[in-house]
C-alpha cells in the first residue's frame, strides 16, 4: 500500500485516539532564573487522565538572557527588533532545554507527543488596569522551537483566556484541582513564586467551587531589594539570612498594605508591572527615608508578603468555607524569614511542604502545563472560570505543528 503524503498535523488529529501520550512541559516563571521542564506519561484523556513524571530538569538561565528578559519586563518603551530577538533566543533555549531533559531520560524525540510551553512572560496587564480588558504576553517562539524539535508546540495560553474576558492567570489552578483536590480535606496551596498566589480546593469540591488568584508581592520584591542593597552582587537572600537582621516597620508596612491592590477581590492578578523592581525602588526609598536600615526594609518586604497572603485568606476564602491545611511551594519556601513570618501570621494554620502531596514541588508548573497541553490536544477547556473571571471555560493555547513525517 503506497504511503501517503508527509502530514505534520498527523500527531495532532490521532492525539485524543490514543490512549497514552509522552508531554514536556516547559515553564520560566516570573523571577526568570531557569527553564524548568518535565516529561510526563499521560494515560487516558482530560480530566480522566493519570500521569507519571518520568524525568524532571532545571536549567539556569544564562545571566546575559535573564537581564534581557528582566529589562524588557522592566522597561517603559523597548524596540520591537529587540523582543523579536528575545522571542527567538528564548525559543532556542527551550528547544535546547527540551534536548537535555529527553537525552537525560533516554527518550527519543519521536516518541514525544506534544511540547507544552507557558513562555517568558513580559508583559501582564490585568483588568483593572487595562481598563476591563487583560493583556498578556508571554515569549519564547513556538515556531523554533517546533523547528528545532520537530515536535508539535503547544503555547500562548493565556491569550484565549484573555479573549473570553479572563486575566488570563493563574491557569495553574485546573491543574491544581486535577492533582490535588481530596474528599476529606479542604485545602489551600500556596505558591511563593516571583507573585504569591492562591488556590483554595474545598473538600469534595467540582470546578465550580475553586477560588484561586494572585495575593501580592512574591520573591520579585525580595530579589530586587537584595540586589539593590548589593549593587547586584546578590540575586537573592540566600534563606532569608539577611532580613533575619533586620527589623520589620510596623509604620511602613501599614502603608504599604494600602495599596488598592489588596482590596481587590478575585478574579484578580498581577506582575512584574506593579510588584516588581520599580516597586522595590520605591519601597526602599520609603525605607531609607524613615531612618531604617536595608536589612530593616528587607524584612518589611517579608513581612508584606506574609501579610497579604494572610490577609487575602482571611478576607477571600475563609468566608466561603474552612481551611483545613496550607500547603506551600515555589522558591520562597527556601527563605525561612518568610516562611517563619507566613507561619506566624495565618496563626493555627499548618503550613505544610507540598512535597507532601506526593508531586515533587520544583516540576508542579511545568508539569501543569504539560497537562494545560494535555487538555487542549485532547480539545478540553484549561481554564477554571472562577480563578480567571473569564466569561466560560475555553480550550487554550495555539498549536504549531512539528515537523513533516
Amino acid at each position: 500500500m503506497k504511503a501517503g503524503p508527509p502530514d505534520a498535523l498527523a500527531t495532532v488529529r490521532d492525539y485524543p485516539a490514543r490512549a497514552e501520550h509522552l508531554v514536556v512541559g516547559l515553564m520560566t516563571g516570573t523571577s526568570a532564573d531557569a527553564v524548568d521542564a518535565v516529561l510526563v506519561r499521560f494515560r487516558g484523556l482530560g480530566l480522566e487522565a493519570t500521569h507519571e513524571v518520568l524525568a524532571y530538569r532545571e536549567t539556569p538561565l544564562e545571566a546575559a538572557l535573564r537581564r534581557e528578559v528582566l529589562e524588557a519586563a522592566a522597561a517603559r518603551v523597548i524596540e520591537p527588533e529587540r523582543l523579536m530577538r528575545l522571542d527567538a533566543a528564548l525559543g532556542e533555549r527551550y528547544a535546547a532545554a527540551v534536548f537535555e531533559l529527553l537525552a537525560g531520560a533516554g527518550v527519543d524525540r519521536d516518541r514525544v507527543d506534544a511540547v507544552g510551553s507557558h513562555g517568558q512572560t513580559v508583559r501582564h496587564v490585568p483588568r483593572h488596569a487595562g481598563g476591563g480588558q487583560a493583556l498578556t504576553l508571554q515569549l519564547g517562539s513556538a515556531a523554533v522551537l517546533a523547528e528545532r524539535t520537530g515536535i508539535p508546540v503547544v503555547s500562548d495560553f493565556r491569550t484565549r483566556d484573555t479573549a473570553a474576558g479572563g486575566e488570563g492567570a493563574p491557569l495553574v489552578p485546573l491543574a491544581d484541582w486535577w492533582l490535588f483536590r481530596s474528599a476529606e480535606e479542604s485545602r489551600a496551596l500556596l505558591n511563593l513564586g516571583g507573585m504569591a498566589n492562591l488556590t483554595w480546593l474545598p473538600a469534595g469540591g467540582g470546578l465550580e467551587r475553586v477560588v484561586a488568584f494572585d495575593t501580592g508581592p512574591g520573591n520579585a520584591v525580595l530579589d530586587a531589594l537584595v540586589q539593590l542593597r548589593s549593587g547586584g552582587q546578590q540575586l537573592h537572600d540566600e534563606g532569608g539570612a539577611t532580613a533575619a537582621e533586620g527589623e520589620a516597620s510596623e509604620a511602613l508596612l501599614a502603608e504599604l498594605l494600602e495599596d488598592p491592590f489588596f482590596g481587590l477581590p478575585p478574579p484578580r492578578s498581577t506582575g512584574r508591572e506593579h510588584f516588581g523592581e520599580g516597586y522595590a525602588v520605591k519601597l526602599r526609598d520609603m525605607g531609607l527615608s524613615l531612618g531604617l536600615e536595608e536589612e530593616d526594609v528587607l524584612a518589611t518586604a517579608v513581612e508584606l508578603t506574609a501579610a497579604s497572603v494572610a490577609d487575602a485568606l482571611q478576607r477571600f476564602i475563609l468566608p466561603r468555607g474552612k481551611v483545613d491545611a496550607c500547603y506551600a511551594s515555589g522558591g520562597g519556601v527556601r527563605n525561612r524569614t518568610l516562611m517563619r513570618a507566613l507561619g506566624r501570621r495565618l496563626g493555627g494554620l499548618a503550613i505544610r511542604p507540598l512535597a507532601e502531596l506526593g508531586v515533587p514541588p520544583e516540576s508542579k508548573e511545568a508539569l501543569a502545563f504539560a497537562f494545560l497541553a494535555h487538555q487542549t490536544l485532547c480539545g478540553r477547556p484549561g481554564n477554571v472560570v472562577g480563578a480567571t473571571g473569564a466569561a466560560q471555560a475555553v480550550v487554550l493555547g495555539r498549536i504549531t505543528p512539528g515537523a513533516l513525517r
